[in-house]
C-alpha cells in the first residue's frame, strides 16, 4: 500500500478580509477588558491565533513524503509564480500563485495513496485542509481521514498513536509532547534544530521567504516519517488475532 507522510504550514488572513461584524466578533474579549493596554495585548494575542483557525487562515504550504521511496514535494504559496525545479533528486518543490489551486493539486496527489500519516492530524492538518478546501469550493478526494478513531488506517496519527489515544488523560504517561520533543527523545534530528518554529511562518511570508517556509515543512514531513518508522517497528499493534492454544 503506498503510504504518504504529509504536514501543512498556515498564517493569518489580513484583517481587512473581514467586515465589522466579524472583527467585533473576533475581538470581542479584548473589548472587554478593564483598561486599553490590557485590550490591546488580548487583541494582539487573538490575531496571534487566526493562522491556527480556518476561517481565518489559509494554507499556504504543503509537504509530502513517501516514506517507502524517499521521494515527496513540497507544495507552496509565492509571488513568484513559476515553477521551481527540483531541489534534487527526491524532493521536487512547486509554487502557486493561491491557496485554490495548491488545495486542489494537493487532493489531486492524494489519490495515488491508500494509508496516511500525521503528527497531529486529527486535531489540526485534517480538518483545517477540509474546511479550507469546502470554504474554497475545492473538491476533496478523501473525506473518510476523520473516521473511526482508534483505527490506524487510513489515516494515522502518530500524536494520538504516541499518546495511546489519550488513555487516562493528558497527564501521566500518555501526556503529549511536541513533534521536537518526540524526536530528541527518540534520536532523530529535529526540524526545528535550525531555529525555524511554525510561529516564524508570518513574519518569513512578510519577508518573502517562501522557499525556506517550503524547506521547514518538509523538515517536518522527514521528522514525521522518521517517527513513523519508529513507531511501526516498536509500538505498532499486530492488528491480527493471536490464535488460541
Amino acid at each position: 500500500m503506498a503510504t504518504m507522510v504529509f504536514d501543512i504550514e498556515t498564517t493569518a488572513q489580513p484583517l481587512e478580509n473581514f467586515d465589522e461584524a466579524q472583527q467585533e466578533y473576533l475581538f470581542r474579549d479584548a473589548r472587554n477588558q478593564p483598561d486599553e493596554v490590557s485590550s490591546e495585548k488580548k487583541r494582539q494575542s487573538i490575531a496571534h491565533l487566526f493562522g491556527l483557525w480556518p476561517l481565518t487562515g489559509q494554507v499556504v504550504c504543503i509537504g509530502m513524503l513517501n516514506p517507502q521511496t524517499d521521494r515527496g514535494k513540497v507544495l507552496y504559496l509565492a509571488d513568484d509564480f513559476e515553477d521551481d525545479p527540483p531541489a534534487g533528486e527526491q524532493i521536487e518543490y512547486l509554487v502557486y500563485p493561491d491557496e485554490g489551486e495548491l488545495l486542489a493539486h494537493f487532493w489531486e496527489m492524494a489519490l495515488k495513496f491508500d494509508t496516511f500519516i500525521t503528527f497531529n492530524g486529527r486535531n489540526f492538518d485534517i480538518p483545517y485542509l477540509y474546511m479550507r478546501s469546502a470554504l474554497l469550493n475545492v473538491p476533496i478526494s478523501h473525506k473518510n481521514w476523520l473516521g473511526y478513531r482508534y483505527s490506524a488506517s487510513p489515516h494515522c496519527d502518530l500524536l494520538e498513536q504516541l499518546t495511546f489515544y489519550g488513555a487516562g488523560g493528558k497527564m501521566g504517561a500518555c501526556r503529549p509532547f511536541n513533534l521536537d520533543f518526540y524526536c530528541k527523545a527518540f534520536g532523530i534530528p529535529s526540524p526545528k534544530a535550525h531555529g525555524v518554529t511554525g510561529s516564524d511562518i508570518a513574519r518569513m511570508i512578510q519577508e518573502s521567504r517562501f522557499r525556506e517556509i517550503a524547506e521547514y515543512c518538509i523538515g517536518d514531513v522527514r521528522a514525521t516519517a522518521e517517527l513513523y518508522k519508529i513507531w511501526k517497528e516498536r509500538l505498532c499493534a499486530d492488528d491480527k488475532p493471536s490464535k488460541q492454544r
